[in-house]
């Protein structure tokens, strides 16, 4: 007993001591976290209600079209095809609209989806240290993502997936695009007689984003010849040189376990961790209760909820330095769902109601068809 006890008391007291000491280092260190240096932002709110309620976590429970955009790899444990269409509206009056179809094929083995999505605003008005009134001009702002994904389960537990997508921004006069991939796992068993899902995703690994356009094209005055009569002369063409943009790459893990699972309803607790290449890593829970076939009929009810870190809205002061009251309530999401469905057809609508801090809320609503 002793030589089992005493080892396990060090790696306790070890793990306890682990975060305290990473703590301490990092005090010690200047925060160089790269926070607003990636561009296409298009590609991280998610794609639907459901993902909105539930946060990151999602990744574990994305069993259906909104895998695609979340994890590929749950996908492939779709039992039907299906179709979604979301619509987010965000903050300042911009809103994102997006839509996707997957099919399972090879027995259920496979699946294959594609989804577009857009996001953005119109008609701003152009202002200009020369004219801070407004120039009388206006501009319209568009980022756009095509994506086609393939999934493919390995066993009956553990399933991989890959998206393959194309990003393209439209700022103005500018525009650019680039290339990225998202991969995901996911495994899937029992614990204690109840369903466990176990998941990781990357996601917006590619190119960098450069632009370029009318706005970036000038032209220069040419250089005289030293020693020749001054003439008159078009100007040289050139281009403001320019830096890309990093994409929002993020590294993500959730797990996802029934607390309460019956035959037409269940009680799922979920956790998540995040870590971005823009930000400090982050974490979040949520929860979903699901009830099916209510009275014997077709249809069903889900409530979800969840809460989500930030780090980087972990703010005492603004740009200038001075004091600004923190929303406590920032990340938390709430929502719900409706769903009817029989053997050859099922359509659901969710909607999901998201606090962004001192931006103030969001809401979001998908339709969902299947077949």
């Amino acid at each position: 007993m002793h030589r089992s006890f005493t080892p396990r008391l060090i790696l306790s007291a070890a793990l306890i001591g682990l975060p305290m000491t990473v703590s301490a280092q990092e005090g010690d260190q200047a925060d160089n976290v790269a926070y607003g240096s990636t561009t296409a932002e298009v590609l991280l709110p998610g794609a639907n209600a459901r993902r909105a309620a539930l946060g990151g976590s999602y990744i574990a429970m994305a069993t259906e079209v909104g895998g695609l955009n979340a994890n590929p790899a749950a996908t492939a444990l779709m039992t039907r095809p299906g179709a979604q269409f979301s619509q987010y509206d965000y903050v300042a009056d911009t809103r994102l609209n997006w839509g996707a179809i997957a099919f399972p094929f090879g027995g259920g083995a496979r699946a294959f989806g594609i989804q577009l999505g857009t996001f953005g605003f119109s008609e701003q008005p152009v202002y200009t240290v020369e004219t801070p009134e407004g120039t009388g001009e206006v501009y319209d702002v568009s980022e756009t993502f095509a994506a086609l994904t393939f999934a493919q389960n390995f066993s009956d537990r553990c399933s991989v997936g890959l998206t393959a997508k194309g990003v393209f921004d439209q700022l103005g006069q500018a525009s650019g695009s680039a290339f990225a991939i998202d991969f995901g796992t996911h495994f899937h068993s029992n614990l204690s007689g109840k369903p466990i899902r176990f998941a990781f995703t990357l996601s917006n690994l590619g190119t960098k984003l450069k632009y370029d356009g009318d706005k970036i094209r000038t032209a220069a005055p040419r250089d005289e010849l030293p020693g020749e009569d001054e003439i008159t002369e078009e100007d040289q063409p050139a281009v403001y040189r320019t830096t890309g943009f990093s994409l929002p790459t993020v590294f993500r893990v959730g797990l996802a376990y029934d607390v309460v699972a019956g035959a037409n309803s269940r009680v799922t607790v979920m956790g998540e961790f995040n870590q971005a290449n823009s930000n400090k890593a982050g974490f979040g829970f949520g929860a979903e209760l699901a009830a099916m076939r209510l009275g014997g009929s077709g249809f069903g009810l889900a409530a979800r909820g969840s809460w989500t870190a930030t780090p980087a809205e972990t703010y005492d002061t603004d740009f200038f330095g001075v004091g600004v009251d923190k929303e406590e309530s920032a990340g938390l999401a709430v929502g719900g769902g409706l769903s009817y469905q029989t053997a050859t057809f099922a359509i659901g609508f969710d909607y999901t109601w998201k606090k962004m801090g001192l931006l103030g809320d969001t809401n979001f609503f998908t339709v969902s068809l299947g077949w």
